[in-house]
């Protein structure tokens, strides 16, 4: 599976943005997916996952009621819903996929995207 994240970019504090994550392979529901960021300075963060079949997510606090993460397996996507963005949310953003895995735990990720910056001003 290689995964590729997009929908990044400049916004203003407060606005939205909406981050895609497409699968060359099949991103069944053989896979669960993640959201992870990592903003200059500091260490990568979960944002948020999602299971397999979509019924369960997971955010972390920092995040939890402001981002919704989805997914459509028929169109091999994830998506990552972004509103009320604040400066703090600027990072470099990432897509991963886990086999047998459904949590916040980046090292128990089998792949990984490429990152897609978002970058909020104040």
């Amino acid at each position: 599976v290689q995964l590729q994240a997009s929908g990044g970019g400049l916004v203003q504090a407060g606005g939205s943005l909406r981050l895609s994550c497409v699968a060359s392979g099949r991103m069944s529901s053989s896979y669960s997916a993640g959201w992870f960021r990592h903003a200059p300075g500091k260490e990568r963060e979960f944002v948020a996952a999602i299971s397999r079949g979509g019924s369960n997510t997971y955010y972390a606090d920092s995040v939890k009621g402001r981002f919704t993460v989805s997914r459509d397996n028929a169109k091999n996507t994830v998506f990552l819903q972004m509103n009320s963005l604040k400066a703090e949310d600027t990072a470099v953003y990432y897509c991963a996929a886990a086999e047998a895995y459904y949590g916040m735990e980046f090292t128990r990720y089998n792949y990984l995207g490429q990152g897609t910056q978002v970058t909020v001003s104040s």
